[in-house]
């Protein structure tokens, strides 16, 4: 079982590569090999393939990192389920999760929606879409400011208020404020929720 995540950048047009698509890679490098696990293609496309149970996890890393870039943005599908063919890379492999994963990609300009998981269950697609259409509405919405914020949180998860404070060269108590207008609780209750029921959603 892995999750597939096919994703594009909204708006790259507008900026140069340079200003996302290092950061990008770095982070693709820190989860696996490219071509097999990540490949970036026709510019400002990707596909990736993670554990299932830390799909959502990563989607939320990377829509944080490229909010980090003023007026950036990212769509991304995620589908889970088995991988039956491996190819010679990641775009060229195949099996249910690469099928939902492009299936729920391509309807995510239809429903104006950055961010939506196909599990093969119509049941449990349900229940995750919404909570994630709740927190889109807020995740949409990050500045660089709270995307930044999300970032380090994500990547340094024992890090506490006045680490990551001194890491940005600011007070903790504005830590605390980024954090709450980043609505990070909501975050982590959403992640938690997704690590703790995804083994059973998945057909």
């Amino acid at each position: 079982m892995v999750a597939i995540i096919t994703g594009d950048i909204i708006n790259s047009q507008k900026h140069k590569s340079s200003e996302w698509l290092g950061v990008l890679k770095d982070y693709f490098s820190q989860l696996g090999e490219s071509p097999m696990d990540w490949e970036i293609y026709r510019g400002d496309e990707f596909q990736l393939k993670v554990p299932y149970e830390n799909a959502l996890r990563v989607a939320i890393h990377v829509k944080a990192l490229i909010k980090s870039v003023k007026n950036l943005d990212v769509r991304m599908g995620i589908g889970l389920g088995e991988e039956t063919f491996v190819g010679t890379g990641v775009s060229e492999s195949n099996g249910p999760a690469y099928q939902r994963s492009g299936k729920t990609f391509d309807s995510l300009r239809e429903d104006k929606l950055n961010l939506t998981v196909s599990t093969g269950s119509a049941h449990h697609d349900r229940t995750l879409n919404l909570m994630l259409k709740l927190a889109l509405n807020f995740m949409d919405d990050w500045s660089t400011v709270s995307a930044e914020i999300v970032v380090l949180a994500l990547e340094h998860p024992e890090a506490s208020q006045q680490e990551i404070a001194e890491k940005l060269k600011i007070q903790q108590s504005a830590v605390s404020q980024r954090q709450k207008r980043a609505r990070l609780d909501l975050v982590y209750d959403l992640l938690s929720y997704y690590v703790e029921n995804i083994k059973n959603m998945v057909t």
